[in-house]
């Protein structure tokens, strides 16, 4: 029987889930996509990995989505003649530019921007914000900050700045580096950490160009107030939690990641929810029942997808915490008020053109025609598919594309399994025959069933949908 479940899983690659062996596992588990994380691992290791992967695809036949997370810019302090330091609440500390080690009256802070940006009063928040700092006063070299919350302070913690945007670019030198690796090796997907505005989307997509989709991780504040702008320039998106949590008031995650996930349904863009969905499956082999409740309310939400970090990188137990979370993948989409809930969110407001309203009617259509086993989009871009996939129908989207390379990125959108086949794109009379062929041989639909086919016409010119197409299977 195929996958039927729309909502995807995609998993961290790391040192618990290197090899073969294991990837295959994770695959048959029910992971869609696999994250490569740049800010650890050589380019060696990023390679042989990738691939395991390309060559189990083929293997299994499915067309497994890739994405190479850039580390971005990270903000740490310096190093202490200790190793480590113990902050007194009430106590000055200092952070500045001077290149000694640190003791516990102050210590480096090698990032000359953050100097440029601060004021007093600003909140620095230290040790992914266990420890927080408010700024009495700056300069171009120093900053004396009030110890509000105190606890250890090691060499090169993290310094995350809520509210405040830095002068500086997302993408680094190390980036740029990792960046050309990633394109040449043909990752599917690039994604982009620390974005703090729209204008840092368009400066990547000069680099990246069509090589590859971006994903625009929104972990700081800042980002929040260009959201709109932000989506529309990207691909896809990511509700990076860690971080996001780190710098917002943590009572407004919840409510972000509704706000996102709405925003990106309404713009056609794919969005995952990642970061400590299953954190206690690094250690154990079940999660606690908040995180169970947690990825069911990401897949409630919409999410076209949700993703393991360190559960499945480096936790103790990475099959089966893609077992657990396909596991509660099901059980949520068999639930009737899950597609209440989905038809309940559709909002056409921004729908205009031909496309637009073939996608919305073939949704329509859908829930009036007996017996529809699934919705078949023809696409060259895979823009027919994402608009499919923003109705959330109660059923499989099959994607038939001619280029591989768009089959690969459809992984991570909400219900689509990729075909490609160039043939159906060749005349309009192998459009029928191959989606039926498609849906049938795949265990999609059988005799009696229907199908409902969208495609743009002519075939194989991009941007297009203007045909939609019923057939019945005898």
């Amino acid at each position: 029987m195929p996958e039927k479940t729309k909502t995807h899983i995609l998993a961290t690659i790391g040192p618990s889930s290197a090899s073969k062996e294991v990837i295959e596992q994770l695959i048959d588990s029910g992971a869609d996509a696999f994250r490569f994380n740049f800010s650890h691992g050589t380019h060696a290791e990023h390679k042989e990995r990738f691939e395991i992967v390309r060559k189990l695809s083929e293997k299994k036949g499915r067309h497994i989505t890739l994405i190479a997370d850039m580390q971005g810019p990270k903000l740490r302090v310096g190093e202490f003649k200790d190793g480590a330091i113990d902050l007194k609440e009430g106590q000055e500390f200092v952070l500045d530019l001077v290149k000694e080690l640190g003791d516990e009256q102050r210590v480096t802070l090698p990032h000359p921007e953050i100097f440029q940006a601060v004021k007093p009063k600003d909140m620095l928040l230290l040790n992914d914000g266990n420890i927080r700092l408010k700024v009495t006063k700056c300069d171009s070299t120093h900053i004396w900050t009030k110890v509000i919350v105190g606890g250890k302070l090691s060499s090169h913690k993290g310094v995350n700045l809520p509210n405040i945007t830095l002068p500086i670019s997302a993408i680094t030198e190390k980036d740029k580096e990792d960046l050309k690796f990633a394109l040449k090796l043909g990752f599917d997907w690039i994604s982009l950490s620390f974005i703090q505005k729209a204008e840092d989307v368009r400066q990547a997509r000069e680099l990246i160009g069509d090589k590859a989709w971006i994903i625009s991780k929104l972990e700081k504040p800042s980002a929040i107030t260009e959201l709109d702008e932000i989506i529309q320039l990207s691909d896809g998106i990511m509700v990076a939690r860690g971080d996001l949590g780190v710098e917002c008031p943590i009572q407004q995650v919840p409510v972000l990641q509704k706000r996102i996930v709405s925003a990106c349904r309404k713009y056609n863009r794919p969005v995952i929810i990642a970061t400590q969905m299953l954190e206690s499956m690094i250690n154990n082999p079940s999660p606690t029942r908040a995180e169970a409740s947690d990825v069911a309310t990401a897949v409630y939400d919409g999410a076209d997808t949700v993703m393991l970090s360190a559960e499945s990188a480096a936790g103790k137990y990475p099959v089966e915490a893609v077992k657990m979370m396909k596991d509660i993948i099901t059980e949520v989409e068999s639930d009737p008020l899950f597609y209440r809930m989905m038809d309940s969110q559709r909002n056409h407001q921004n729908c205009v053109g031909e496309s637009d309203s073939i996608t919305i009617a073939a949704s329509d259509i859908s829930t009036c025609l007996k017996n529809v086993a699934a919705i078949v989009t023809y696409t060259s871009s895979g823009l027919t598919t994402f608009l499919t996939a923003r109705e959330r129908p109660n059923l499989p989207i099959l994607a038939i594309t001619p280029d591989i390379t768009v089959a690969r990125r459809l992984g991570i959108v909400w219900g689509a399994k990729s075909f490609v086949n160039k043939k159906s794109f060749s005349s309009y009379d192998k459009i029928e025959e191959i989606a039926v062929k498609i849906a049938v041989e795949n265990g999609f639909a059988k005799s009696g069933d229907h199908i409902i086919i969208t495609a743009g016409f002519p075939l194989g010119k991009k941007g297009r949908t203007n045909m939609l197409h019923t057939v019945y299977i005898p």
